[in-house]
């Protein structure tokens, strides 16, 4: 792990130079400076901002997934076997309108919505892992179904076949298979249109915004977040459950592609937006209804949305403030996978701050929390490399001090 970040320092270096551009050159692209530029090259500089990965992948043509160097090879062989999960759901998106290999009768919507239950528990403890392991006979089934149905039965086949796509593509991100991303998303926005479901088309857009990051296309996302708005506003309007739960998901990815964007006052409008719909939701009397459209949304959700906002736009300060005052009930209620991300963002907010003691505490919660998402996150890797960095300098620093009192050489 000592040894990743001047790699990835290497790796932008050979990137910048196999396209002629100068260190000047990249630094204008990006709005930096050629002296930050240089230490990223070296390796004394952590990329430890998704945004500012993006931006720089972006400006060098390639793919952020290049710079890092994911999916990251694990020590044991069985960790890397969900590539070959991956490479089977590839194969099964790539002939999505070809007749579907599959022996004997399909189950009914209705059972193959209550097999999705089991998806939404893996997702929600991080288990990308076993997600894609059981995903390539799912996807078949829900294929099969529409295959052979008609009317609403064969929207709803569809439907179920869109949100297994979106699992799919929530996994790939995470252990980085951008091949499964980018085709999961296209498969996605097909089977959406299919299923008659206006929230479900706005999803499949809501995922696209998440590949635009990749590029750092913000504006773009933002005007693609207002697309999928739109798509789910006269039922946002009327208070329907399901599309309020889509209205407020969409505003919080909206307000991190603002505060990428440096839109300060946009990010925090949506965040308000979000909190409109979280409240509205917890004033709801009727019972929620089943979460079709697998959009983990709440107002402890929004908290950290608002954590995680201000970490994208640097004031880490505003962040650790934002977090003392979200409510720890709220926090603790969420998945495991989102807690994750949170202690993970706190993690880089306290060593921002200079307290490497509290950001390796936040560190080791979010790895006990979703260890699975943690372990292949870039930006946890990175603050942990930057702690070691840091631990290192302040032992040699003593050492150094010591060595002086007592007379030491060399």
């Amino acid at each position: 792990m000592l040894e990743e970040r001047e790699s990835i320092g290497k790796r932008v270096r050979r990137a910048r130079l196999r396209l002629g551009m100068t260190q000047a050159d990249l630094a204008a692209a990006i709005g930096r400076t050629q002296g930050w530029v240089s230490k990223v090259e070296k390796g004394t500089i952590e990329l430890d901002r998704a945004g500012v990965i993006n931006q720089l992948a972006a400006a060098l043509h390639c793919h952020p997934n290049d710079l890092i160097e994911r999916p990251f090879v694990a020590g044991r062989v069985s960790e890397n076997q969900w590539q070959v999960s991956a490479a089977a759901i590839v194969r099964e998106l790539r002939r999505y309108d070809l007749t579907p290999v599959f022996d004997g009768t399909p189950r009914s919507s209705g059972d193959l919505w209550r097999e999705t239950e089991g998806l939404h528990r893996l997702r929600d403890s991080a288990a990308n892992v076993a997600i894609l392991k059981v995903l390539p006979d799912m996807l078949r089934e829900a294929r099969a179904l529409a295959e052979v149905s008609t009317g609403h039965e064969r929207e709803e086949a569809f439907a179920i076949y869109a949100i297994e796509c979106k699992f799919a593509h929530t996994a790939a991100h995470v252990l980085g298979h951008p091949e499964l991303v980018a085709m999961a998303c296209e498969r996605a926005a097909w089977s959406a249109r299919l299923s008659s479901d206006p929230v479900m088309e706005a999803v499949a857009d809501w995922m696209r915004v998440w590949d635009m990051w990749a590029t750092a296309d913000w504006d773009d996302a933002v005007a693609l977040s207002d697309k999928a708005l739109r798509l789910v506003e006269d039922r946002h309007r009327a208070n329907d459950p399901l599309a309020v739960r889509a209205w407020g998901t969409f505003h919080l990815r909206a307000a991190v592609s603002a505060a990428r964007a440096g839109h300060r006052e946009e990010a925090e409008d949506r965040i308000q937006h979000a909190r409109a719909a979280a409240e509205l939701m917890d004033g709801a009397r009727a019972e929620p209804p089943f979460d079709r459209h697998s959009l983990t949304f709440s107002g402890g959700n929004v908290q950290i949305h608002a954590v995680s906002v201000q970490l994208e736009m640097g004031d880490h300060a505003r962040a650790l403030v934002l977090n003392e005052r979200a409510d720890p009930a709220e926090v603790a209620a969420l998945p495991g996978s989102r807690q994750g991300h949170h202690h993970m963002d706190l993690a880089r907010a306290w060593l921002w701050d200079g307290n490497r003691d509290k950001a390796l505490r936040s560190l080791e919660t979010a790895e006990r929390i979703a260890p699975q998402l943690v372990r292949n996150h870039p930006i946890a890797r990175a603050t942990l490399r930057k702690i070691v960095y840091a631990e290192r300098s302040a032992t040699r620093e003593k050492l150094r001090r010591m060595s002086d009192r007592f007379h030491l050489d060399g």
